[in-house]
């Protein structure tokens, strides 16, 4: 449907988007959701070139080779980029919420999820607490069911 804006000359579309799916998660992610269930953060490593990712991937993105093996990564990293979210979005939490990238330790790329803990009630505030270069750590829900939703991430109390 398209109606008129407020100027003549503004077209403007609404409409909505609703997709039920399954998704088949794969080998490679389902051994990264299988750890999650263990509160482990597993991460695919290339030997050629030294490089570990997370997410988990079948192939090194710099040598095009298949990553060979698998490694833990640590449950404290660094904030490599963060935001705090304060539009409302279907099926996600009511805003305000923070999230972050954070490249765990003994990863070498950053994984975004949650940030849990952390004062909302001044934005700007606790917009200077996730600075790039911030500790954070991660914690695990009680029990984890192999979702991107059993951990998030918690800065150190100030």
């Amino acid at each position: 449907m398209v109606k008129q804006g407020s100027d003549k000359n503004e077209n403007v579309i609404y409409g909505e988007w609703h997709v039920r799916y399954k998704y088949s998660v794969g080998k490679v992610a389902g051994k990264f959701f299988d750890g999650l269930k263990q509160k482990k953060i597993l991460a695919t490593y290339c030997d050629k070139c030294k490089l570990s990712f997370l997410p988990p991937r079948a192939y090194c993105e710099r040598s095009f080779e298949p990553c060979s093996g698998w490694i833990e990564a640590g449950l404290e990293g660094v904030i490599e980029a963060a935001t705090i979210v304060t539009a409302e979005f279907e099926n996600l939490p009511k805003p305000p919420y923070a999230i972050a990238y954070v490249r765990l330790d003994g990863v070498s790329t950053a994984m975004i999820n949650f940030v849990r803990g952390l004062d909302l009630s001044d934005v700007k505030r606790a917009a200077e607490r996730l600075k790039p270069g911030t500790r954070v750590r991660v914690e695990f829900k009680d029990s984890p069911e192999g979702r991107i939703t059993d951990f998030h991430y918690v800065l150190p109390t100030p």
